[in-house]
């Protein structure tokens, strides 16, 4: 990466006012939940009130499976698209206005967009304001985000949580993989120190989000994943 953390933080300080901007609407696209829109607002029955209680698209899809579920998987990816491309124009922006314009500043602080936008998407995806705070585990958006920002980490990514889910059944396995390895692909690709904590908060908030299925791998009662709902 071409830029300091002083660099970082002379941005934010200069810049406050357009990356709150978009910090702000980053969180509020997360909060687009399409899982409790289409389920509350379509099928007029909640899908926090359903199985676990959450409001992903394992547990929409488990309770009410159908061409729905379609739609919920295009708000997610959206949403998280949206969000990483205002991350990355207003970083960009603001990171070669005041820091310099050589191409390898404006991929520094494109980057940056990303990993910031992603991280806010993500806290609006499992913290809804206007859903009382209780939202979905992050995974397909967090999965879109980590397609977003390199292809290598996405292979990480990925890779892992597909050989995981579609062998022992357990997609909550592969979740977890996805928050591990997101760090560690980070500092591969990177070696940025900044886009290092923010990977290992995007990580951790995906794995504090999975802590009761951890619970459950570990006692042998995770429900395993079947293309069939349940009745």
């Amino acid at each position: 990466m071409g830029s300091t953390l002083f660099d970082y933080l002379f941005v934010i300080g200069i810049g406050f006012v357009p990356i709150l901007i978009s910090t702000v609407a980053c969180y509020l696209s997360g909060c687009f939940n399409g899982a409790v829109i289409v389920s509350k607002y379509i099928l007029r029955d909640d899908v926090r009130t359903h199985g676990s209680g959450n409001a992903g698209l394992t547990n929409f899809y488990r309770t009410f499976g159908g061409p729905l579920t379609l739609v919920v998987i295009l708000c997610d990816v959206l949403k998280a698209v949206f969000a990483i491309f205002v991350g990355i124009a207003v970083w960009k922006y603001v990171g070669v206005t005041y820091v310099g314009g050589s191409s390898e500043i404006s991929q520094a602080f494109a980057t940056l967009g990303k990993y910031w936008a992603g991280m806010f998407c993500l806290l609006g995806h499992m913290f809804p304001c206007m859903f009382h705070f209780k939202g979905g585990k992050g995974i397909l958006s967090g999965g879109t985000i980590a397609i977003m920002i390199d292809w290598r980490i996405a292979l990480v990514v990925w890779g892992g949580f597909l050989v995981l889910a579609v062998v022992t059944k357990y997609v909550s396995l592969g979740s977890c993989w996805a928050g591990v390895s997101f760090p560690f692909a980070t500092w591969f690709v990177y070696h940025d120190m900044v886009l290092l904590v923010l990977s290992v908060v995007i990580g951790g908030l995906i794995l504090y989000m999975h802590r009761g299925n951890i619970h459950r791998l570990l006692t042998g009662t995770e429900n395993k994943f079947s293309l069939h709902k349940k009745t």
